[in-house]
């Protein structure tokens, strides 16, 4: 029974490693691409920065993937 309930906790514990995870990069890409939109719309050479700048809130999902993934075979 107690290792069930560790179980369940364990994998609730890595759904919200990855959702919440997910959620705040959501958040930040809204940010970040309102305002690489305007920049490029001034000036069009900037498309590659706002690229890089755009791919950097991922990493934040990626990071909640590695510690979910670990939790799940850890436990």
């Amino acid at each position: 029974m107690a290792a069930e309930i560790g179980t369940g906790m364990v994998a609730i514990a890595a759904g919200l490693a990855i959702g919440l995870t997910g959620l705040a990069s959501g958040l930040a890409e809204r940010d970040v691409g309102a305002a690489a939109v305007g920049a490029i719309t001034e000036d069009a050479t900037l498309f590659g920065k706002t690229m890089v700048l755009m791919v950097l809130p991922e990493t934040i999902v990626i990071f909640g993937l590695v510690v979910a993934i670990l939790m799940i075979f850890v436990m």
